[in-house]
């Protein structure tokens, strides 16, 4: 007498498994590879779900989503403005702790800079910590800095933001210089105020290309130039400087055409620093 064998089983892969994870069955399939996929590999999709590796292979070959001036549009917190601030602050404190060693190393003065040519852009990290301007100086131009930073880096992106700013703070102390006789060639300029007026010209030239009021931003520009007249010990020449440069990089970077944009960008920050560059040798060489 034989012994009846155990009724077959199905066929083997009969089964859905997902591939990721064998030893899970699963009824429902990706809606682009058609695979089964498990529970913890879904992804919700318009229609269905999707496997994590249909996902994956999608956001790689998606295009990068951009603002209107062709930036990566950045979801998290803007790097760059927070890093000057930072450095800004840093300055600062350096300043109150190590004190005048530490600001005569870095400050812009007219007779030192052309053997120390960092002074033009170091300048721009340091502040008043003397008479009235102790603490309000670098008050406004951080908080300046940080309404029109993370409104510029988020629109520019990170490179072109960070060489408006340097080349606002450089455009600045050179038109101190070429206009810096007598007294004021051994004058002392500090502050971030030719980089900050420098993203104010931008911005009026990003508002006026996305058909928005500038009025606003106009108006703080003429409050601080008048400012600059009356105020003692007021740079209003930095704070010109760095406004033309804002005013040119800004056109440049806004109305740069699509297909051109990495080109004009890189072509006119360099050409901005080149011109700023010989107008400092120029009147250095006339001296």
């Amino acid at each position: 007498m034989s012994t009846p064998s155990a009724a077959p089983g199905p066929a083997y892969g009969a089964v859905p498994v997902c591939p990721r994870h064998p030893d899970r069955v699963s009824y429902v399939r990706c809606q682009r590879c058609e695979r089964p996929v498990c529970a913890e590999c879904q992804r919700p999709a318009a229609v269905g779900v999707h496997c994590v590796d249909c996902v994956r292979e999608a956001s790689r070959t998606a295009p990068a989503r951009r603002t209107v001036f062709g930036a990566p549009v950045r979801t998290g917190p803007p790097v760059v403005t927070l890093t000057l601030i930072g450095l800004c602050v840093v300055s600062y404190l350096l300043q109150w702790a190590v004190g005048w060693p530490w600001t005569e190393r870095l400050v812009f003065q007219p007779a030192a800079a052309e053997a120390q040519p960092w002074r033009f852009l170091t300048a721009g990290f340091l502040h008043s910590t003397q008479g009235y301007l102790a603490f309000t100086h670098i008050a406004f131009n951080m908080y300046a800095l940080w309404l029109l930073g993370r409104e510029l880096e988020l629109a520019l992106g990170r490179w072109r933001f960070l060489t408006l700013y340097l080349a606002s703070v450089l455009g600045g102390n050179v038109l101190y210089l070429l206009l810096a006789d007598g007294a004021s060639w051994w004058q002392i300029v500090l502050g971030a105020s030719g980089g900050v007026f420098g993203l104010f010209g931008a911005i009026v030239v990003v508002l006026r290309r996305m058909g928005r009021s500038a009025r606003p931003i106009l108006a703080i520009i003429g409050i601080n130039a008048v400012i600059g007249f009356v105020v003692p010990n007021v740079a209003w020449q930095g704070h010109l400087g760095g406004l033309l440069v804002g005013l040119a990089l800004g056109a440049a970077y806004a109305y740069a055409p699509r297909e051109r944009r990495t080109l004009v960008g890189v072509g006119a920050s360099m050409l901005v620093v080149v011109v700023l560059v010989l107008l400092a040798a120029l009147r250095y060489a006339t001296v």
